[in-house]
């Protein structure tokens, strides 16, 4: 049964003036005939609604989302290198004018402040509409303030300490007024978090109505956020980071705050609980290999590899706690993520996006460890070349020669990435496995470049992306994508976070049921066992700062290419042990085996400590002197 449907954006955005300088802020427009008109009746209100969602940031968006290419990640092709991800991942973010500004909203960035306002605009005036009725009011009160505290937490993990916008200010406010400091850190996570508190109580634990209420937002979806929330904020670069701790307003207040609280990962692991449990009475569940149903006779091996697909790139599968973009966003991306498999007459597909030469190798081998820590794998040796036999021809075209790193490998490697001489089951061929497209990137190939920027930079690609069911039509013109809403949040995600919250809290050792649920429908074997068996560390799970390592690592395997690692570097604060240093991927230009497994330094990352967290545009303190700069900016 499908429960929750992603937003469809819809284009029912009212028009509001503001002034210049302070359009960010939060006053009330000057229109006020036009708001009346808004709150009239349930129809208009409802509209008005509908506005307050529409300023989620697009969760595929290359331009606007700096999760998406913005990092070490996914690559798009020399090409692209002006693009705004691409600008930002290469160093070239700017005071003057910051790509993907979500503080003004310009350069791909929405203003989310204006998106705040407009929450505070309905909440205030809601009340007065004539014909709703008083469930409905509590439903839709909650539904704002939930996005309310949304935006403001998307702004805190671009920003860091925000103004807390509680209130829009009126229309007569002076200029003085509008003039707002940053608060405290810890003060902006605290609002958050009470106002998804707020929200939860009259939020519906499913949806009733799909037709008429798609995208809205549940009790399950508010409790799982919130538990990031408090993960985040737990986590060491917002809590008590002491590199930030000498960062002062004009009056001497510590923004980021000087003092860790370790009872914030407590918090985060009952916040977890709460979530898990809901999430369990509204009957979601991991997507398994038993889900995946097809009438076609194929191995277990094949079947394990398409449900893995499945867990992202399926339509409302059993674990998308909340999904987004469901539509032309996620046929786009597919389309982008899909090597050509066949010398197609037209253009059916574009196959820019590549994932780098790092993610690939930090997936496990087989036996559920590191490459570089399985006592089999011949770790020194990967990029050297092995020819495929009949034991591989499930994931490795037979009788073709691939690098080693491609061999042996776990089964998310295989359902998550698409590379040289890998097999493409789908695409119209389910029937026989013998029969499956796979893919040959070398020069010249069919999987090389077709058009000028259509190629992967690295020769990988996220076929975690592409549905499986996705097609080329027969005369190889036309992309039949089958679209899928984005996961914000999955099932395993909550788990994982759950996992992470106890070790820190506590210690690993009730943690470890928890990972190993993700581990077990990936196909593996336990963390205790797994390293036991097969790791030069076999100790590793057993103590809090190894079992924190193991974590890490499931999460950028498990959560690949889902808005996730970009933050995550952050808030670990190990992102310049990721970003500092070169993207690589294979000599896409060589038409041979030896030419082809020789590894390129594409272009060179650096990052440092301003590069956690995005520069406030520099007109704004020229407006404001109580705004105070991001360190480093």
């Amino acid at each position: 049964m499908r429960k929750y449907i992603g937003i469809r954006y819809l284009a029912f955005l009212l028009i509001f003036g503001l002034g210049s300088c302070k359009d960010y802020l939060d006053v009330v427009p000057d229109n006020l005939a036009t708001l009346d008109n808004a709150f009239t009746d349930r129809f208009n209100a409802e509209k008005f609604l509908l506005t307050c969602y529409s300023y989620l940031p697009g969760s595929t968006s290359l331009g606007g989302n700096p999760a998406m290419v913005a990092g070490d990640e996914l690559i798009l092709p020399s090409e692209f290198s002006n693009n705004n991800g691409p600008s930002i991942s290469r160093g070239f973010q700017s005071a003057t004018d910051p790509i993907m500004n979500y503080w003004n909203g310009s350069k791909g960035g929405t203003n989310l402040h204006i998106a705040i306002r407009d929450c505070n605009i309905f909440l205030e005036r809601i009340e007065a509409v004539p014909d709703i009725q008083p469930f409905e009011l509590k439903k839709w009160v909650a539904e704002v303030k939930f996005l309310k505290a949304y935006y403001h937490f998307y702004l805190i993990r671009l920003y860091g300490p925000i103004h807390i916008i509680d209130k829009n200010l009126p229309i007569d406010a002076s200029i003085d007024d509008v003039k707002l400091h940053r608060d405290p850190l810890p003060e902006c996570f605290k609002y958050v978090v009470d106002l998804m508190d707020e929200s939860v109580e009259d939020l519906p634990v499913l949806i009733q109505n799909e037709v008429t209420e798609l995208g809205r937002i549940t009790k399950p979806i508010a409790l799982a956020m919130k538990a990031r929330v408090l993960l985040t904020w737990a986590s060491p670069l917002f809590n008590g980071n002491p590199e930030l701790s000498d960062v002062v307003d004009e009056n001497g207040v510590k923004i980021f705050g000087d003092t860790p609280d370790p009872t914030l990962w407590e918090k985060a692991k009952e916040a977890y609980a709460e979530a898990i449990e809901v999430a369990d009475q509204a009957g979601f569940k991991l997507y398994e290999k038993s889900d995946y149903r097809t009438v076609y006779d194929v191995s277990e091996t094949t079947k394990e590899v398409a449900a893995l697909r499945n867990r992202l790139a399926s339509d409302w599968n059993t674990e998308v706690i909340w999904g987004l973009n469901k539509g032309t966003s996620s046929r786009e991306l597919q389309r982008i993520s899909h090597p050509r498999l066949d010398a197609y007459s037209g253009n059916p597909v574009r196959q820019y996006l590549g994932v780098s030469l790092r993610v690939a190798e930090q997936y496990y081998s087989k036996n559920g460890v590191p490459i570089n820590e399985d006592k089999a794998f011949d770790f020194e040796n990967r990029f050297s070349r092995k020819e495929a036999g009949p034991e591989h021809k499930l994931h490795i075209r037979e009788g073709q020669e691939t690098a080693r790193l491609h061999f042996d490998r776990e089964p998310r490697f295989y359902a998550d990435l698409a590379f040289d001489r890998g097999i493409w089951y789908g695409n119209g061929r389910f029937e026989k496995e013998s029969e499956s497209w796979w893919v040959r990137a070398r020069k010249g190939e069919v999987s090389s470049a077709a058009n000028r920027g259509e190629y992967s930079a690295t020769g990988y690609w996220p076929k975690k992306f592409v549905n499986i069911e996705s097609e080329i039509n027969a005369n190889g013109t036309t992309f039949g994508s089958i679209p899928f809403p984005f996961p914000m949040v999955r099932l395993a995600e909550l788990y994982l976070g759950m996992a992470e919250a106890i070790n820190e809290a506590e210690g690993p050792a009730n943690a470890y049921q928890w990972i190993d649920k993700v581990r077990t429908r990936a196909g593996l074997g336990g963390v205790v066992e797994s390293w036991r068996d097969h790791s030069s560390t076999p100790d590793k799970p057993a103590t809090k700062e190894g079992f924190r390592e193991i974590l890490q690592r499931e999460r950028l395997i498990e959560l690949a290419f889902e808005n996730h690692r970009f933050y995550d570097l952050r808030r670990w604060k190990v992102a310049p042990q990721y970003l500092n240093g070169p993207i690589k991927g294979w000599n896409i230009n060589a038409e041979d085996a030896a030419g082809y497994y020789q590894v390129q330094n594409l272009y060179n990352q650096s990052f440092g400590l301003r590069d956690y967290f995005w520069p406030i545009k520099e007109s704004e303190l020229q407006f404001n002197a109580k705004l105070i700069q991001n360190p480093g900016w």
